[in-house]
């Protein structure tokens, strides 16, 4: 891990891989998203302190009480992400959870839009309209075929989440100094606290296999994941972040289908691949700097 690190791109693409086997350990932890959350929190917290300690983050200068509120009410965000995902995750599988849940960073413009009135350009615009497009299609919307009850509900469970994470990410951009791994920590143990006591344990206890799921769980995606990704997105170039973050779900869909043998549908596929044109096309903000460089063009002749 440690050569890896040296190289933010590999630790980016290793984080993202590690990330993609998430929906394993819920599924065969095999219990309730409440309590899966809160080993999850639990445990990441406890390796993450370590980590945070080992680097000697806890000092005052690191994280000032108003930082610590901001990491606190964008943790109690998270812990909804959490529960929900899980839950999705439950309804309607790995991968259309996954691909659904990647609409996020259009309702993190949007959620910036209505709240902090920050200006979204119109060619930002044509692609979160391109990405919803690409919604509807994952999401498996057609015309001759109703979709149950419980499919709804696991739909509305992603995009609640998603919601939920699009709040994290425009809570903690205000946080300039704070380190991230000191955040993910505060995210963990707010969990842990919200979560503890409404965590159930089945009658019989927990046996060995479940135990080794919960924790590799709170450790591998989540305290060696974050640790990798902060160390290495701040050394790496915006197209690469947005380019190498669909590894994630494209990852997720590939171990659906070995380990459970779910196959995800054409329409889902196209509508994956327009959720990551659009993704790519705001985070890259391709119409913009085609227009750059088109005026460049034309004040040299």
């Amino acid at each position: 891990m440690m050569s890896a690190m040296r190289h933010p791109v590999l630790t980016y693409i290793i984080a993202m891989l590690m990330l993609s086997t998430l929906g394993i350990y819920v599924q065969e932890a095999r219990l309730d998203p409440v309590t899966t959350v809160f080993f999850r929190c639990a445990i990441g917290a406890v390796a993450l302190a370590l980590y945070c300690g080992w680097k000697g983050m806890f000092r005052r200068a690191s994280m000032p009480p108003r930082a610590f509120g901001l990491a606190a009410f964008s943790g109690v965000l998270m812990v909804i992400n959490w529960v929900t995902f899980f839950e999705a995750i439950r309804r309607i599988g790995i991968a259309v959870a996954t691909i659904v849940f990647h609409v996020q960073p259009f309702m993190v413009l949007l959620l910036g839009a209505l709240l902090l009135r920050e200006r979204l350009a119109a060619n930002k615009l044509a692609w979160v309209a391109v990405g919803f497009c690409g919604l509807a299609l994952a999401c498996g919307v057609r015309f001759d075929e109703p979709l149950d009850a419980n499919y709804l509900l696991g739909i509305a469970s992603t995009l609640t989440g998603a919601l939920a994470y699009a709040g994290v990410t425009l809570t903690t951009k205000s946080m300039r100094g704070t380190p991230p791994h000191l955040t993910a920590l505060v995210h963990c143990m707010t969990g842990a606290l919200l979560l503890g006591a409404f965590s159930t344990i089945p009658a019989q206890g927990l046996s060995a296999a479940q135990w080794g799921w919960l924790g590799t769980l709170g450790l591998v995606p989540t305290a060696i994941a974050y640790v990798m990704i902060y160390g290495a997105t701040p050394r790496m170039e915006t197209a690469a972040i947005a380019v190498l973050t669909f590894i994630y779900p494209a990852a997720a869909v590939c171990w659906d289908y070995v380990v459970y043998g779910h196959l995800i549908g054409g329409w889902q596929v196209a509508g994956f691949a327009l959720i990551v044109l659009a993704s790519l096309g705001v985070n890259l903000d391709w119409a913009h700097r085609t227009s750059l460089r088109r005026a460049g063009t034309g004040s040299t002749k």
